[in-house]
């Protein structure tokens, strides 16, 4: 397979989670691993877990995450979690790998639950809008340069 922007992804199922195993990520100049900045190479492998957690456990999980994560506060990017909902939650746990940017795997948990409203659409990073719909200025080319 030749790699692509987004890499080659191998999806299969551990029990009740759906893993998603992706190497092969695009180096560019606006490639990053994360809402920092922080550069990968061609070595970045990237392993997610996916698993829905009941309502008790989704709130516990979410809980634990309000502890013990800083959160910067900014405004509302249409996240903000729907009181009313008494369904299940998504549970994503992550594991990140690029020796050549860090000096070890990090692992991180992010809780999802339904929002107010509708989703918001979050859009590739080749599209013309930001994580929260705004537009942005690509760079672009006039005339093919080759």
């Amino acid at each position: 397979m030749t790699p692509s922007w987004f890499g080659d992804s191998v999806g299969h199922y551990e029990g009740d989670a759906l893993v998603i195993d992706t190497i092969g990520i695009k180096v560019g100049p606006f490639a990053m691993v994360d809402m920092y900045g922080t550069p990968h190479t061609e070595a970045l492998h990237v392993v997610e877990r996916y698993r829905l957690l009941d309502y008790q456990a989704a709130n516990e999980s979410e809980e634990r995450g309000e502890r013990e994560n800083f959160r910067i506060q900014v405004s509302d990017t249409g996240f903000a979690r729907n009181p009313e909902y008494r369904g299940p939650g998504l549970l994503l746990e992550f594991t990140v790998d690029d020796p050549g940017v860090f000096t070890m795997p990090w692992s991180a948990m992010i809780t999802y639950r339904r929002p107010l409203g509708n989703w918001p659409e979050f859009i590739c990073a080749d599209g013309t809008r930001d994580y929260v719909g705004r537009e942005i200025s690509l760079p672009h080319a006039d005339k093919p340069d080759f």
